[in-house]
């Protein structure tokens, strides 16, 4: 085989190219404590790697999707008891209006029940994060409008808003609803708080039905109807609590896989993906060492002479 004469400088700086990309590659994985830098550093576990950060984004936005509905629940659940509160304390004044009570007591109650719709409206009528709970869809429309009559007793309430419900995806091809309607009448979907055909309730008309039977004095509305009325709609209001119920659980129990699975995530990137510092120090050392070396040698060999062989 012929050897030029300018082979060896050749083969000399390819060497020392090699070294010097090595030096720099591992100088770089030092500092930020990353081993793969590009795709061509290790193509298969740069895959992995993607595959995973990808899944990580996905738990991410699941996380926030239950932190949402979370806070959601728990504004709705905190409304729904309230008017369960209104709810009880109707239900005792439909039991005390009885026969033995006189015309000016029984209006006393009547504007007492009066007072009891208006907050119950109130609080049908909360928000959360600046969307009206109970709307459905419509989340930007109060759900009920009240109309009071002359003497200021109330006259009607309007539900405004629809009977859809959004949904959101908490884990991977689950989507779910935590919200509750104001009404329902169509016998299907969702169950309405206030109205549902379903379950009997119509707790506003029910209220107004009270109101107007104490103004009118008839006690034995009350007791014959009005009573069953109201029951019906404290556990049509019992119902939609136990559902808020189980639904905070489920979002607890959601979480807590979504966050389990991130904390895997991030142990196997960091597998994947993470130096050891150590190992990585050992071997920029190394890599220094022996392009000292190579330019040692090199600038040696290169800076023979012929008298130098003739020696």
């Amino acid at each position: 085989m012929r050897v030029t004469a300018n082979m060896f400088p050749d083969s000399l700086v390819r060497q020392l190219n090699r070294l010097n990309a090595r030096q720099s590659r591992l100088q770089v994985e030092a500092a930020t404590g990353q081993r793969i830098q590009f795709p061509e550093d290790n193509p298969s576990a740069m895959r992995r790697v993607l595959d995973l950060q990808a899944e990580s984004q996905t738990l991410a936005q699941y996380r926030t999707n239950i932190s949402r509905l979370t806070d959601q629940t728990a504004a709705t659940y905190s409304s729904v008891r309230a008017v369960r509160n209104v709810s009880d304390r109707a239900g005792e004044i439909a039991t005390l209006a009885d026969g033995t009570r006189s015309a000016q007591e029984l209006n006393i109650y009547a504007t007492e029940v009066s007072q009891l719709i208006q907050q119950a409206v109130q609080l049908m009528n909360s928000q959360s994060q600046g969307d009206y709970l109970f709307s459905g869809t419509k989340s930007d429309t109060p759900p009920f409008a009240l109309t009071l009559d002359a003497n200021g007793n109330v006259a009607s309430v309007t539900y405004q808003g629809n009977t859809s419900v959004t949904a959101a995806e908490i884990a991977a091809n689950v989507k779910l609803s935590v919200q509750a309607l104001g009404a329902n009448t169509t016998g299907t979907g969702s169950r309405g708080v206030i109205t549902d055909s379903r379950a009997g309730a119509d707790f506003f008309q029910h209220l107004i039905n009270l109101q107007n039977n104490l103004l009118a004095g008839d006690t034995t509305a009350i007791a014959d109807t009005t009573r069953g009325q109201l029951a019906a709609d404290e556990q049509n209001l019992i119902t939609h609590i136990a559902r808020l119920g189980s639904l905070t659980a489920r979002l607890e129990a959601g979480a807590a896989v979504a966050l389990d699975r991130t904390t895997s995530l991030e142990k196997l990137i960091s597998r994947e993906a993470d130096a050891d510092l150590s190992e990585t120090l050992v071997r920029l050392s190394e890599t220094q060492t022996a392009y000292k070396a190579a330019l040692q040698s090199g600038a040696t060999i290169l800076n023979l002479s012929l008298l130098d062989y003739l020696r």
